[in-house]
């Protein structure tokens, strides 16, 4: 019999794995909890239902909106003339259905379209190579079956490599190569290719516009107005995140927790939002005009604003690091030397955030942006002016000095930054016709 080892394990690691353990299962206890409750305990119930409703309810809404395009569809094989109609063709509107509906107008109008560009032209050069290739001799019109096949197999799947018309056809390059191989290969053994091309298309017609009238005419989600209101939003979260940083800076060290504030760190959504960003750029492109964005709306402009704010978290991060990090002067006397100027910059700079996402939420001319960039200039002289008070603090101790000259030096990209911020925001403006603000009398 194998000889077994046993090793005591102290109880202060049992203690640590027992609390570790309770820190784990905290969020499931509190998910549960409302299970652990009795059951005559509605109220909790109600307000635990009512909390999911509100937060899912655009989901749910999507949900019940597929269904009824699939009920729609489905009556084609339901409903005896139309069955007679379309036969067994009807198929293919039911996995148009399937494969179209998207959770954005935007997204499945976009991907209809393309899916219809690419039918279209892969059925019709595809069938023009089946009608060729029957006029030939089995050898000829192998040869011109497979030479079209390599041609335009290879041409589509290079320009789906293009990183511009990867963005906007990449799945209407992909449809086409389907569509054209499919055609092409079959219609050498069918005598009515046309025929068959023609119905199949008009099923996928009849799913494509059961789509689109489910998707936009019932209480539609508009991608347009998620990117709208992220970009403006995203405004809020860094002057949040700049005004917490500044508050941890100057807090006594006996009044500082190890734990992160949710506004210090908020500045990470941001930095983590360019791919949805560009997706919900991508679908607002496609969508029609509605409510306060027309045809021509400037999303390429909010993409550009995005990438900013992305820059401005960036910076954010690092002055994040600069609150938390040991190397800075433990003692409070030292960093209130720069502390006036510091935190009249960073109220400033939140401040000058917060009216520039206002400006773009409600879709108004900032009327202060002449004022906020003058305020801004004078706040980074000041900045400016106070990095000589860290370097006189630097003749007793190189290191403190040099991390409260990095503090300030953060403090003064940051103004830099919402400059050219003010002045986007202030041409997105002129582009997209904000309305000038109304004055109060």
């Amino acid at each position: 019999m194998a000889g077994v080892t046993v090793i005591s394990v102290p109880n202060e690691v049992r203690e640590k794995s027992s609390l570790g353990s309770e820190n784990e299962t905290h969020d499931l206890e509190k998910d549960t909890e409302i299970i652990r409750e009795p059951f005559f305990t509605s109220s909790a119930l109600l307000h635990y239902l009512k909390k999911k409703l509100v937060y899912d309810h655009k989901k749910l809404i999507h949900s019940l909106k597929v269904g009824v395009a699939l009920v729609l569809v489905s009556l084609l094989y339901l409903i005896d003339p139309l069955y007679e109609q379309v036969g067994e063709n009807a198929m293919w509107a039911i996995m148009t259905v399937v494969v179209l509906f998207e959770y954005s107008a935007g997204a499945t109008l976009g991907k209809g379209l393309n899916r219809g560009i690419g039918t279209v032209l892969g059925g019709g050069l595809g069938c023009l190579a089946a009608i060729l290739a029957q006029k030939l001799n089995w050898v000829g019109s192998s040869i011109v079956i497979g030479a079209t096949i390599f041609i335009f197999g290879a041409a589509a799947t290079y320009s789906r490599l293009i990183p511009e018309f990867k963005k906007k056809y990449d799945y209407g390059a992909m449809i086409f190569i389907l569509t054209f191989n499919l055609v092409a290969v079959s219609g050498l053994q069918g005598e009515k290719v046309l025929l068959l091309a023609r119905e199949r298309f008009a099923t996928i017609v009849i799913g494509f516009a059961i789509c689109v009238f489910t998707s936009l005419l019932v209480l539609p989600v508009w991608s347009s107005d998620e990117l709208h209101s992220s970009i403006a939003t995203k405004f809020e979260i860094l002057a949040s995140s700049i005004e917490g940083c500044s508050e941890e800076y100057f807090k006594p060290v006996d009044g500082k927790s190890n734990e992160v504030t949710r506004s210090l760190d908020g500045y990470l959504s941001v930095l983590n939002s360019k791919a949805k960003d560009e997706i919900l750029g991508n679908f607002a492109r496609w969508e029609p005009w509605h409510g306060r964005f027309g045809f021509y709306h400037p999303w390429e402009k909010y993409l550009h604003i995005g990438q900013l704010l992305r820059e401005l978290a960036a910076t954010n991060l690092s002055l994040k690091g600069c609150v938390c990090s040991p190397r800075q002067p433990s003692t409070i006397t030292l960093r209130c030397s720069i502390k006036e100027p510091c935190e009249a910059a960073a109220s400033l700079l939140a401040c000058s955030l917060r009216e520039l996402g206002d400006s773009i939420m409600q879709m108004k001319k900032c009327d202060q942006g002449e004022l906020i960039l003058a305020k801004l200039k004078a706040t980074c002289f000041k900045l400016n002016t106070s990095v000589s008070v860290t370097q006189l603090c630097a003749t007793e101790n190189n290191t403190d000095g040099l991390a409260m000259a990095t503090f300030v030096f953060l403090l003064m990209e940051m103004v830099d930054k919402i400059e050219v911020l003010a002045k986007e925001v202030e041409e997105l403006g002129g582009i997209a016709g904000f309305t000038p603000q109304q004055k109060s009398p």
